[in-house]
C-alpha cells in the first residue's frame, strides 16, 4: 500500500482512482464495508483504490480541549487500513486553515486533480468543506460537474443489548445501532472490550512504549511492562484484563493487563501494565521490554480495580487473575503454552 503524507508526495499523473474520504478511527466494520465497497468499484473502473483520510483528527483541532480520546494512533491506523487491501492511503494535513476550504476547493484540488478521482464512494452522512457544506446533494453535483460518479454505502448496524437489562437476551429484545466509532469507544469506557472487538473485527489495542515504573510488580512477583502516559490508543475502563502483549519482534506473549492507579498503594494517575505469563524459563531472567515499543491487545475484562486490604490478599488476587487470563487465552485458540 502506498502511503502519502501529504498531497506533495502524490506520483504525478496518478490515476484513475476511485475515493473514499473520512477520519476512519478504529477501521471499525462500518469503515470496512466502505473499504471493501471501494475495491469493488475500483475493479469494476480499472482504477486504483485511495482512501483519503486526516492528520490530526479534526475534533482535536476543533475542540483541543473536550475531543473523545481516539480509538487508534495514526500508525496503527494506516496498518489496519493497509490489511483492508487498499492501493494507497494520502493523509492530509488537518488545520483550521485547511477546514476553510469550499466543497468545491476540496474536491477539484485533493481529489480530482491529483488523483484523477472518477468515482467517490461514502456514507450517506458524508460531510466536507468548510461548515460542513458538502453534504451528499452537493458532492453529486460537484460529480456531475467534475466528471465523476458518487457511490453511496449504507450503514453498517449491529444490535445492542438494553441497557436495563444487558445480560444475554434473545435478538427481538435487542436494540439496534449503527457501527460508529462513537459506539466502540463507550464498549471501552465501559470495559467491555469482547464489544469493542465485535464492532472493531479484532481486540482493541494500544502501543507504546515501556518504560520503568515503581516496579512493585515486580516485588510481588508479577513484573510488568508498564506502556508510557503517551502510548496510542483508547485507554479502556479501569481494571484487570486477559489479552497479548506483541514485542518488537512480532512474538504474541499471553498477558495479564493492569488499567488504573494502582488504590492498594494509593495510586493516583492511570496506567497500563502488563504482565506477561508463562514464559519459556530460559526467557525469565532476560526477559527485558524496557525501552522498546510494543502493543497491548485487550481480549476480556476480568473484574473492576479494587483496593486490598495489605499485599497477601492483592498477590492472591494476582494470582486468581493469572489463571483466569491464562484459561481465558487458551480458550481463544491460540493457547498459552
Amino acid at each position: 500500500m502506498i502511503r502519502w503524507r501529504s498531497l506533495d508526495e502524490v506520483t504525478p499523473g496518478f490515476g484513475p482512482s476511485v475515493v473514499t474520504i473520512g477520519n476512519f478511527d478504529g477501521v471499525h466494520r462500518g469503515h470496512q464495508q466502505v473499504f471493501a465497497r471501494l475495491l469493488d468499484v475500483a475493479r469494476s473502473h480499472d482504477a486504483r483504490s485511495v482512501v483519503v483520510t486526516f492528520d490530526p483528527h479534526p475534533a482535536l483541532v476543533h475542540r483541543p480541549d473536550s475531543h473523545p480520546g481516539l480509538i487508534m494512533g495514526a500508525e496503527d491506523k494506516l496498518d489496519a487500513l493497509e490489511e483492508t487491501g487498499v492501493d494507497a492511503v494520502l493523509v492530509l494535513p488537518y488545520s483550521l486553515e485547511f477546514s476553510e476550504l469550499t466543497p468545491q476547493q476540496f474536491v477539484v484540488d485533493y481529489l480530482v486533480k491529483p488523483l484523477g478521482a472518477v468515482c467517490l464512494v461514502i456514507g450517506s452522512d458524508v460531510r466536507l468543506g468548510r461548515d460542513n457544506t458538502g453534504d451528499l446533494r452537493a458532492i453529486t453535483e460537484l460529480g456531475r460537474e467534475h466528471g465523476f460518479e458518487v457511490v453511496v454505502v449504507d450503514d453498517v448496524r449491529g444490535t445492542v443489548p438494553d441497557e436495563e437489562d444487558p445480560q444475554e437476551q434473545p435478538a427481538d429484545r435487542r436494540a439496534e445501532r449503527r457501527c460508529s466509532s462513537t459506539w466502540v469507544r463507550s464498549c471501552l469506557d465501559a470495559g467491555d472490550v469482547r464489544g469493542a472487538a465485535q464492532l472493531l473485527g479484532r481486540p482493541h489495542r494500544m502501543r507504546g512504549e515501556v518504560v520503568h515504573g515503581a516496579a512493585r510488580g515486580r516485588e510481588l512477583g508479577f513484573p510488568t511492562a508498564n506502556l508510557a502516559p503517551d502510548a496510542s490508543g483508547f485507554i479502556p475502563a479501569d481494571g484487570v484484563y486477559a489479552g497479548w502483549l506483541v514485542d518488537e519482534e512480532g512474538t504474541r506473549w499471553p498477558t495479564a493487563i493492569s488499567v488504573g492507579s494502582n488504590p492498594t498503594f494509593d495510586g493516583v494517575s492511570r496506567q497500563v501494565e502488563a504482565h506477561v505469563i508463562d514464559r519459556p524459563e530460559e526467557t525469565v531472567e532476560d526477559f527485558n521490554l524496557y525501552g522498546s515499543t510494543v502493543v497491548v491487545e485487550f481480549v476480556e475484562r476480568l473484574r473492576g480495580m479494587v483496593a486490598y486490604r495489605g499485599v497477601d490478599a492483592l498477590v492472591a488476587q494476582m494470582r486468581e487473575d493469572v489463571s483466569r487470563s491464562r484459561e481465558i487465552l487458551r480458550a481463544e485458540g491460540r493457547g498459552t503454552d
